[in-house]
């Protein structure tokens, strides 16, 4: 129950003139007396909130920054109409900023023994699920003095999941792998390791390649044709610990590895690879496998979305063994992780001979653009130390990388913008090279 606005105003207006011409308790009650019985009615003639019944409908996922529709239908099954205000609660990161109020908040009128739908707009900024919370429902009565209010739980849940944004970059680099697989005319042609067939010798064509078995039986010069491999396995390992944390501008490392991982799948899934996810810091964190070509982008987005950086130091041995276990013959692994000099001497180097003996390792990272641009910085003596600090820093990452590859490890240390292009690249050259 709740005295409206406009009772308090009734109230304020009644007792002015009461104060002038007739203080006293007379005059307060010739005045309260009938709006008070005004509210009562009111009141009563105010359709029941705890009768009212709810169901929701609509999108139960969304990538980030576009719009969720959650449609949620009232019913009255009262004989009361029901003239109401509805606050549909969401958590304050299923809108952005300053949206809120008007897009949780509802005016409805519902005649007796109908029913009406309210569509509530979602637009959430972070990763991951949002829940519903109660709906509370202010009824007024016809007067609109007294309300009666309660709330309802309807459950719901939208799941926000990566946006994808290097999705941009999937036709260039479709491109890239039909001129590999021979698909598409090129000035060059592309060499595969996997034999494909044979055909006639045309000048031009590298002797190498002339099967010369093949051309006794037929009396004609043969040449044999390649093809990348196919059906290769690929495991995307994401690094959750600490560092993934770290924000590279507004978002944390942890989104554009996701972003990078997201594209190399759809990649790789089209030139016919099997695509597996693994992410791990303390323990696993998500697991997808055995997917098909076309199951394997959305169950990746789909486990991404929940997943959010653990503040706590990565186990490389355990990450060493989980990778293991869940590829146990020759793969092509690629971390997504840091290249910081501390957590990979003293965490990966280690342990990374068990995965190179077995396994192909293309190491990922992102780079904070901002250290380039501290590097170049000149004018003042603080600029002259920001830019000594960025140097070194770019220099032990620098360290860092080539001891990597010392270990026979392909390393790609991006920026976010580039960080998915780059490493779809290196995919493609390592296909190119036969190396998977």
């Amino acid at each position: 129950m709740a005295l409206t606005g406009r009772a308090a105003l009734l109230a304020a207006l009644g007792s002015l003139p009461v104060g002038i011409w007739e203080p006293g308790w007379t005059g307060i009650l010739a005045v309260n007396g009938p709006l008070a019985l005004a509210c009562v009615c009111d009141a009563a003639l105010a359709a029941p909130v705890r009768r009212l019944t709810l169901s929701r409908s609509g999108d139960t996922s969304v990538r980030l920054g576009e719009t969720a529709e959650v449609t949620l239908t009232v019913t009255n099954p009262s004989r009361r109409p029901l003239r109401a205000v509805l606050r549909d609660a969401w958590p304050p990161s299923s809108w952005q900023p300053g949206t809120e109020v008007e897009a949780s908040r509802h005016r409805l009128t519902v005649p007796p023994g109908e029913r009406r739908r309210l569509t509530t707009r979602l637009r959430p900024t972070r990763r991951g699920d949002r829940q519903a919370d109660r709906v509370t429902i202010r009824s007024y009565g016809p007067l609109g003095l007294f309300a009666r209010q309660g709330t309802h739980r309807v459950p719901w849940t939208v799941r926000a999941l990566p946006p994808f944004t290097s999705r941009k970059h999937l036709p260039a680099k479709l491109t890239r792998l039909r001129e590999l697989d021979g698909r598409t005319s090129v000035l060059t042609r592309g060499e595969g390791t996997e034999f494909d067939s044979l055909r006639d010798y045309v000048p031009g064509d590298d002797t190498r390649s002339i099967d010369w078995r093949a051309t006794a039986r037929h009396n004609a010069v043969a040449v044999r044709t390649w093809r990348p491999e196919r059906d290769r396995h690929l495991l995307l390992v994401l690094d959750t610990g600490r560092t993934s944390a770290g924000r590279v501008g507004d978002a944390p490392r942890l989104d554009a590895s996701m972003d990078a991982a997201l594209l190399l799948a759809a990649l790789a899934s089209r030139a016919g690879d099997r695509v597996d996810l693994l992410a791990y810091d303390r323990r696993v964190r998500a697991l997808v496998q055995g997917r098909g070509a076309r199951e394997v982008l959305p169950s990746l987005v789909d486990a991404m979305a929940t997943l959010e950086p653990e503040l706590v130091e990565t186990d490389a041995r355990g990450l060493t063994t989980s990778v293991l276990r869940t590829a146990p013959r020759r793969a092509l692994v690629v971390l997504l992780t840091t290249l910081d000099a501390a957590p990979v001497e003293e965490g990966l180097l280690p342990v990374l001979s068990r995965l190179t003996r077995r396994h192909t390792v293309l190491l990922a990272s992102v780079a904070d653009p901002r250290v380039a641009h501290m590097s170049t910085a000149r004018g003042s003596t603080d600029a002259v130390y920001e830019a000594a600090a960025a140097a070194q820093a770019q220099s032990e990452r620098a360290r860092t990388a080539e001891q990597l590859r010392r270990h026979g490890v392909t390393v790609v240390d991006a920026t976010p913008e580039n960080l998915a292009p780059a490493l779809a690249d290196a995919y493609l050259a390592l296909k190119a090279a036969g190396r998977l």
